[in-house]
């Protein structure tokens, strides 16, 4: 027999019939992420339901050189978690190892598995009248290690940070197979380096995350939802600067939504109408939320006379019930289900500090212009934390191969005005695969080193996620 077939053997007398997949017939939901995007066909994939059996099938695969990628819920927009398709990987999937392993109201921390769903891990805590903040559009599928291996951020950064504030404690199983157990859940713990740090946003290229203390919040028993007209970009961020000084810590979400995004919800959600009886360039959904004696309907009011009395605001409509903000939160999330109907587009996810956002803004469509003054440009965001997703729509009259080809040349225009503007190609999705080459173009040779050093450190056989974020060395 050959090494694949000897190792596969071992592997399902480790994990039993129902831990390992070897028939491809049954790998078809582990090759592709969200937006359909596929590369190769793994050599099996994996399911350990504890971190023993991670840890020994890691040790499997260094014992006969075999590569490997840690995956979740199939989420990711960068190519991070699918298989190569050069040299052959065993997807290690994470998807049985979903326990909520302690709930503890009284520290406001939560321990789970790397497995478990974000809705499921926030149905936990509220549960405990608690509230885990992280927000995403596919919480109901995305799972709590991919949320750390790629340091998610979603809806709530302004007000709670991105997962690397919202982590404790980790565990992982390193490349050589070994346990690391971090799971502390103290919220002040000064002891040296951070090695939890270290883990969280690495993409699985430096060891897979098998279970997460997470920071929990007191549940909001109020919110005040709002969806504004403004005149412009420019108007929206003063508005932002006013928000957060008027509301200070309550402001939990900052949303920018152009009138394309909205003409997108529509069409992806029939049984949405317009928002509002006019048509405006550009809207801003905000939200208030809190615990305790605090009027946020009184606050929300000083804030729109304010903003109205300022030019900044045009036109509104206010949530007087839940279902209602709820409905307007849906057009957030129908947007991008429209752009994905639309066929193939360039997603960016850049972020620039949140005074220059406007500038980008402009500066940014003009670059976009002059190579396609055809395209779409659907600019939207959490814009309270800089964060701009920059997407472009091609004319839909282009090829497939002239689409891809458009796309490419505006996207290399698009991160040579981030630049201009010191910001980041990533702010949110992190860099994979389909932005490692950009990304490695804008770090310094010192940086390069440090970064190929961890990875030698810790994955000196060239095994664990290889050709995600750094290259890999042994590629064609």
């Amino acid at each position: 027999m050959d090494k694949h077939t000897d190792f596969l053997d071992a592997l399902a007398s480790l994990l039993g019939p129902k831990g390992v997949l070897r028939d491809p017939a049954d790998h078809e939901r582990y090759v592709q992420d969200w937006a359909g995007d596929r590369l190769g066909m793994p050599l099996a994939v994996a399911r350990p339901k504890t971190t023993r059996q991670v840890s020994d099938t890691v040790k499997l695969c260094r014992e006969y050189g075999i590569r490997m990628v840690p995956q979740g819920g199939h989420t990711g927009l960068v190519r991070g978690a699918m298989p190569d398709l050069e040299s052959p990987e065993l997807v290690i999937s994470l998807e049985r190892m979903d326990r909520i392993r302690q709930v503890d109201p009284l520290n406001f921390s939560i321990a789970v598995d790397a497995g478990c769903i974000l809705e499921t891990v926030k149905r936990a805590a509220d549960a405990e009248d608690c509230y885990f903040p992280l927000s995403l559009g596919a919480q109901g599928s995305c799972q709590i290690g991919g949320n750390v291996a790629t340091n998610a951020g979603g809806l709530n950064v302004l007000r709670y940070g991105m997962m690397r504030q919202l982590v404790m404690g980790l565990e992982v199983v390193l490349p050589d197979g070994r346990i690391w157990d971090g799971m502390h859940a103290l919220h002040k713990d000064n002891r040296g380096y951070s090695l939890a740090q270290l883990f969280i946003g690495s993409e699985g290229t430096l060891g897979i995350v098998t279970g997460a203390v997470l920071k929990l919040s007191p549940r909001p028993e109020r919110t005040q939802t709002a969806l504004l007209a403004v005149p412009s970009i420019h108007a929206a961020m003063q508005l932002y600067a006013l928000a957060r000084r008027q509301c200070s810590d309550l402001l939990s979400a900052f949303e920018l939504i152009p009138r394309g995004c909205i003409e997108l919800a529509l069409e992806a959600a029939p049984q949405l109408s317009d928002p509002l009886d006019t048509a405006y360039p550009h809207y801003v959904l905000l939200e208030l939320a809190a615990t305790g004696p605090v009027d946020l309907a009184e606050m929300l009011d000083a804030l729109l006379a304010r903003g109205m009395d300022d030019d900044l605001v045009l036109d509104g409509v206010l949530a007087s019930s839940e279902s209602q903000s709820q409905r307007l939160w849906q057009f957030r999330e129908s947007m991008l289900e429209g752009q994905q109907q639309r066929g193939e587009h360039l997603r960016t996810d850049i972020s620039v500090p949140t005074s220059a956002l406007a500038g980008f803004a402009e500066a940014a469509s003009q670059a976009v212009g002059a190579y396609s003054p055809d395209s779409t440009i659907i600019a939207y965001g959490h814009v309270g934390d800089g964060n701009l997703h920059f997407n472009v729509l091609p004319p839909a009259t282009l090829t497939e191969p002239q689409k891809k080809a458009l796309l490419h040349d505006i996207e290399t225009a698009l991160f040579e005005v981030v630049d201009r503007f010191n910001g980041s190609i990533s702010a949110e999705h992190g860099i994979g695969r389909t932005k490692q080459a950009a990304y490695l173009a804008r770090t310094s040779e010192v940086e390069r080193e440090l970064l190929a050093g961890l990875k030698q450190l810790l994955d000196p056989d060239q095994l664990m996620s290889m050709g995600r974020i750094l290259p890999d060395p042994r590629a064609s």
